[in-house]
Protein backbone atom coordinates (compact mmCIF):
# COMPACT_ATOMS: atom_id res chain seq x y z
CA UNK A 1 0.00 0.00 0.00
CA UNK A 2 0.96 3.19 -0.20
CA UNK A 3 0.58 6.92 0.92
CA UNK A 4 0.01 10.10 -1.55
CA UNK A 5 0.96 13.20 -1.09
CA UNK A 6 0.64 16.77 -2.41
CA UNK A 7 3.36 19.13 -2.73
CA UNK A 8 3.73 22.74 -3.26
CA UNK A 9 6.87 24.55 -2.22
CA UNK A 10 5.13 25.97 0.62
CA UNK A 11 5.03 26.04 4.59
CA UNK A 12 1.71 23.85 3.62
CA UNK A 13 3.58 21.68 1.36
CA UNK A 14 6.38 21.22 4.03
CA UNK A 15 4.09 20.32 6.51
CA UNK A 16 1.92 17.75 4.49
CA UNK A 17 5.68 16.19 3.49
CA UNK A 18 6.46 16.05 6.79
CA UNK A 19 3.21 14.56 7.92
CA UNK A 20 3.42 12.20 5.44
CA UNK A 21 6.87 10.53 6.32
CA UNK A 22 5.65 10.21 9.36
CA UNK A 23 2.74 8.39 8.39
CA UNK A 24 4.75 6.03 6.21
CA UNK A 25 7.11 5.37 8.58
CA UNK A 26 4.46 4.60 11.04
CA UNK A 27 2.32 2.46 8.44
CA UNK A 28 5.89 0.79 6.40
CA UNK A 29 4.25 2.07 3.55
CA UNK A 30 5.70 3.80 0.21
CA UNK A 31 5.35 7.71 -0.10
CA UNK A 32 4.14 8.95 -3.64
CA UNK A 33 4.76 12.73 -3.80
CA UNK A 34 2.61 14.34 -6.42
CA UNK A 35 4.45 17.78 -7.05
CA UNK A 36 3.26 20.46 -8.22
CA UNK A 37 4.88 23.93 -8.65
CA UNK A 38 2.82 27.39 -8.67
CA UNK A 39 4.16 29.01 -12.16
CA UNK A 40 3.16 29.82 -16.03
CA UNK A 41 4.44 26.92 -17.41
CA UNK A 42 7.29 28.05 -19.39
CA UNK A 43 10.67 26.51 -19.53
CA UNK A 44 11.93 28.55 -16.37
CA UNK A 45 9.02 26.96 -14.57
CA UNK A 46 9.63 23.77 -15.98
CA UNK A 47 13.60 23.69 -14.33
CA UNK A 48 12.45 24.93 -11.23
CA UNK A 49 9.93 21.89 -10.65
CA UNK A 50 12.95 19.33 -11.54
CA UNK A 51 14.82 21.16 -8.80
CA UNK A 52 11.85 21.17 -6.33
CA UNK A 53 11.85 17.30 -7.17
CA UNK A 54 15.34 16.44 -6.61
CA UNK A 55 15.21 18.24 -3.39
CA UNK A 56 12.39 16.32 -2.58
CA UNK A 57 14.31 13.18 -3.79
CA UNK A 58 17.61 14.25 -1.35
CA UNK A 59 14.97 14.90 1.66
CA UNK A 60 13.34 11.47 1.19
CA UNK A 61 16.74 9.62 0.52
CA UNK A 62 17.71 11.29 4.54
CA UNK A 63 14.50 9.98 5.67
CA UNK A 64 14.91 6.46 4.61
CA UNK A 65 11.50 5.55 3.02
CA UNK A 66 10.46 4.07 -0.06
CA UNK A 67 8.96 6.31 -2.53
CA UNK A 68 8.18 7.51 -6.13
CA UNK A 69 7.82 11.53 -7.26
CA UNK A 70 5.75 12.59 -9.71
CA UNK A 71 5.46 16.00 -11.21
CA UNK A 72 3.02 18.15 -12.58
CA UNK A 73 3.15 20.45 -15.32
CA UNK A 74 0.95 23.76 -15.04
CA UNK A 75 -1.73 22.24 -17.31
CA UNK A 76 -2.24 19.44 -14.98
CA UNK A 77 -4.98 19.65 -12.45
CA UNK A 78 -3.69 19.29 -9.18
CA UNK A 79 -6.69 18.01 -7.13
CA UNK A 80 -7.82 15.49 -9.78
CA UNK A 81 -4.34 14.51 -10.13
CA UNK A 82 -4.04 13.66 -6.59
CA UNK A 83 -7.20 11.27 -6.20
CA UNK A 84 -6.19 9.87 -9.84
CA UNK A 85 -2.59 8.58 -7.91
CA UNK A 86 -4.23 7.27 -5.20
CA UNK A 87 -6.42 5.23 -7.64
CA UNK A 88 -3.88 4.02 -8.78
CA UNK A 89 -1.78 2.71 -6.72
CA UNK A 90 -4.64 1.84 -4.07
CA UNK A 91 -3.12 4.75 -1.46
CA UNK A 92 -4.07 3.85 2.23
CA UNK A 93 -4.13 7.53 2.83
CA UNK A 94 -3.68 11.45 0.90
CA UNK A 95 -2.08 14.04 3.04
CA UNK A 96 -2.53 17.67 1.86
CA UNK A 97 -1.39 20.64 3.27
CA UNK A 98 -4.20 23.65 3.94
CA UNK A 99 -3.23 27.51 4.50
CA UNK A 100 -5.14 29.70 6.71
CA UNK A 101 -8.12 31.19 4.76
CA UNK A 102 -9.90 34.64 4.86
CA UNK A 103 -13.29 35.24 6.98
CA UNK A 104 -14.40 35.14 3.15
CA UNK A 105 -12.26 32.33 2.43
CA UNK A 106 -13.20 30.26 5.06
CA UNK A 107 -16.60 30.33 2.94
CA UNK A 108 -15.16 27.79 0.78
CA UNK A 109 -12.21 25.22 1.77
CA UNK A 110 -10.28 25.56 -1.37
CA UNK A 111 -11.10 24.10 -4.00
CA UNK A 112 -8.44 21.68 -4.39
CA UNK A 113 -8.91 20.60 -1.21
CA UNK A 114 -12.22 20.51 -0.89
CA UNK A 115 -12.59 18.34 -4.19
CA UNK A 116 -9.52 16.05 -2.45
CA UNK A 117 -11.84 15.56 0.09
CA UNK A 118 -14.79 14.74 -1.78
CA UNK A 119 -13.13 12.73 -4.07
CA UNK A 120 -10.53 10.91 -2.73
CA UNK A 121 -10.86 6.71 -2.70
CA UNK A 122 -9.04 6.95 0.95
CA UNK A 123 -8.92 8.86 4.11
CA UNK A 124 -7.39 11.93 4.16
CA UNK A 125 -4.76 13.87 6.32
CA UNK A 126 -5.07 17.23 6.42
CA UNK A 127 -2.26 19.53 7.71
CA UNK A 128 -1.52 23.30 8.86
CA UNK A 129 1.98 24.38 8.77
CA UNK A 130 3.58 24.95 12.72
CA UNK A 131 2.42 28.58 13.45
CA UNK A 132 5.25 30.79 13.42
CA UNK A 133 5.66 34.39 15.46
CA UNK A 134 4.59 36.41 12.16
CA UNK A 135 2.00 34.07 11.40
Amino acid sequence: MAIVVGYVTTSEGEAALSAAIEEARRRSSRLVVVLARKSRGDAAADTALDADADAVRDLLDEADVAYDVRQLRRADDVAESIVTTADEVGADLIVIGLRRRSPVGKLILGSNAQRILLDAPCPVLAVKPVATAES
